[in-house]
């Protein structure tokens, strides 16, 4: 799947988020590393990512051949500030219909409206996809996140009091939350 789209951000910015390509793997890594250092909120910690640049440079172009999943990265003045990623729920035809949605920015970009253009683009992309649900979640006290969710359609639709456990927070509660596409 093919994306592409320039957004102007607060302040003028100009922000273009596009597939992730091969080429991106080593500096996309390098992002994520940051990403998952800098919050408590992500699924995994920066030690946990454990792909090296050829393992991602192979998983980037399969996810561009793909007619159902994407990986983007949103990029500023040539830099990749953050990433999102759409992939199915599962292989299984009874949830063919659900996809699945994450993102992450780096901490100095957070505030630029960066999350609400790389949630939109998600949106985009399960869309065109043929998804008709998706999907995500977050961890509660990341009270920017859920309104942000929220903002853009997503409903809550459950909980899990101690979906994460946190060595620094201890449990955190996450929020299921899905929109109908």
């Amino acid at each position: 799947m093919r994306y592409a789209k320039t957004v102007v951000l607060k302040g003028g910015v100009e922000l273009l988020v596009r597939n992730a390509v091969a080429s991106d793997a080593r500096v996309l890594c390098e992002t994520m590393q940051r990403t998952h250092a800098q919050t408590d909120y992500l699924l995994s910690y920066s030690d946990e990512q454990s792909v090296d640049d050829e393992q991602e440079a192979r998983s980037l172009e399969e996810t561009e051949r793909s007619g159902n999943e994407v990986e983007l990265v949103a990029v500023i003045d040539g830099r990749i500030v953050g990433s999102a990623g759409v992939s199915a729920v599962r292989s299984r035809r009874k949830v063919a219909h659900r996809a699945r949605c994450g993102i992450s920015i780096l901490k100095e970009y957070w505030g630029m409206g960066i999350g609400r253009a790389l949630i939109e683009a998600s949106i985009d992309c399960a869309r065109q996809a043929g998804y008709t649900q998706l999907e995500l979640e977050a961890v509660a006290d990341n009270e920017r996140a859920v309104s942000l969710y929220r903002r853009a359609g997503f409903e809550e639709y459950g909980r899990n009091p101690r979906g994460y456990r946190s060595p620094s927070a201890g449990y955190q509660e996450l929020v299921y939350m899905r929109l109908e596409l």
